[in-house]
């Protein structure tokens, strides 16, 4: 308790705490409406203070604690705030990066070698180099675009075991709709640029299986390496040198069969009669 020397003051050891009561006191009506004395309401009110300043003493010294382990409090079901990357050194997070980023570099040098194997399509059939890279980058965009949102999700908790059948069911008619806009957009690009019309309905066809494949692995690949232990930031990354891969690939494959196959052939002259 603080003694009190006058009505409207409190001692001089209040002033070693750091509190400051107003000059004027409390007044007797409000006094009488809680019904304390003056020299209670007077300590309640240093009290308050004084918890004030341990308050934000605590507050001060918890912000400093950027170490500290996320903790799920189950009574509110939610995390407490916590550093982006706890307990983990700048060394062993690069470590971490390199590793899987030197591994990727490796794996994507395969699209190189299957190029290699198939210089003769290339070579009677230049304009596939040209459209090349628009076709790869699209599959890139798509399913970075795809795995993102699964990034998210699991990180929000939106993305659980029970809708997670929902979402990618909604992936799926996305990435069929997005592949039949996509589609329309190379074609059209395509024929501004005046390109053959072989080689625009492979271009078309390519860009179609492209856009289709990237989209459902963007979705299910990081929901696969959470389930494997790895982090699920990694498929943003991966899927961008499995889309080269894998488009340098669809993109031989259908090049392939539109242009040098007898079905292919027989298909564009019959599309080009029809006047498409």
């Amino acid at each position: 308790a603080f003694g009190t020397s006058a009505k409207g003051g409190i001692d001089e050891d209040d002033d070693e705490l750091g509190l400051t009561v107003p000059s004027d006191g409390i007044d007797e009506e409000d006094d009488d409406e809680l019904g304390l004395s003056p020299s209670a309401a007077l300590t309640q009110t240093a009290q308050q203070q004084q918890q004030k300043i341990k308050q934000k003493q605590l507050t001060q010294s918890d912000s400093n604690v950027d170490d500290e382990i996320c903790e799920y409090n189950e009574e509110t079901q939610n995390w407490g705030e916590c550093p982006v990357e706890p307990n983990i050194s700048f060394k062993d997070a690069m470590k971490s990066r390199a590793y899987w980023l030197v591994g990727l570099l490796a794996l994507q040098s395969c699209s190189g070698f299957i190029l290699s194997r198939n210089e003769m399509l290339l070579q009677d059939h230049p304009v596939i180099i040209y459209f090349l890279t628009m076709l790869v980058g699209a599959g890139g965009n798509a399913g970075n675009q795809a795995s993102v949102r699964v990034i998210r999700g699991l990180a929000l908790g939106t993305l659980n075991p029970q809708t997670q059948s929902q979402f990618l069911s909604r992936e799926l008619r996305m990435a069929i709709s997005l592949s039949l806009i996509l589609s329309l957009a190379g074609f059209l690009r395509a024929t501004l640029f005046q390109t053959p019309f072989p080689e625009t309905m492979a271009v078309t066809l390519a860009l179609s299986l492209i856009v289709f494949s990237s989209i459902c692995l963007g979705a299910v690949l990081p929901l696969l390496l959470q389930k494997l232990g790895v982090d699920p930031a990694h498929s943003s990354t991966t899927i961008q040198v499995v889309m080269d891969i894998l488009g340098v690939i669809l993109t031989v494959f259908v090049s392939t069969a539109v242009l040098d196959s007898p079905w292919g052939k027989l298909l564009v002259k019959g599309l080009s009669n029809w006047g498409l």
